[in-house]
């Protein structure tokens, strides 16, 4: 998420965090109002420093957290998730869309097409079932962290960074007509 940091930032203001578990080298996530508690300290210290609305951003567990957070603070105009976690690992039955049909705000999802946590086919289920408006942008050949196959970066004659390329224009498309910047 880093490398996407400094992406972001030309976008709007940024600010990354760790949750505790994380800062202090667990590898078990704490339980979700923890992750909550501290994705709300997070924004509000990021809405202490900086005015404009705001958009949540997050990868994977990050996104899922961001969503629940969401529907508790007015203050989130907006949701991108990277790699959302629409299932777990072989768990085809077991789909996490509670929070996601519970959303109100704009939400852009950025997936991968070879995404085992998001098939593709289970997430646009689930979005024909959303009622907040919600924009997919398809990173073809991309795996949960957006990276294209080395296979098919070379059959397409591209690099990595084309595609990421592509996702900032995707995400600064999302911003600029969700927030009416």
């Amino acid at each position: 998420m880093m490398g996407w940091k400094k992406r972001l930032a030309t976008v709007g203001p940024t600010i990354t965090f760790d949750y505790l578990y994380m800062r202090e080298r667990r590898r078990a996530p704490d339980r979700l109002p923890h992750l909550i508690s501290a994705h709300r300290e997070a924004l509000h210290a990021a809405t202490s420093q900086h005015s404009g609305p705001a958009v949540l951003a997050g990868k994977s567990m990050g996104s899922r957290v961001g969503c629940h957070l969401s529907i508790e603070e007015p203050s989130v105009r907006a949701l991108i998730c990277f790699g959302y976690p629409l299932k777990a690992p072989g768990k085809e039955a077991k789909v996490r869309d509670e929070v996601l049909l519970a959303l109100r705000v704009p939400i852009l999802f950025l997936q991968g097409t070879r995404d085992a946590l998001c098939p593709v086919n289970l997430l646009e289920a689930v979005r024909a079932k959303m009622k907040a408006p919600s924009t997919l942008h398809l990173v073809e050949g991309g795996d949960h962290s957006l990276n294209v196959s080395a296979t098919a970066l070379r059959a397409a004659g591209e690099k990595q960074s084309d595609s990421d390329a592509r996702v900032l224009a995707a995400i600064e498309a999302f911003v600029q007509t969700t927030l009416r910047v």
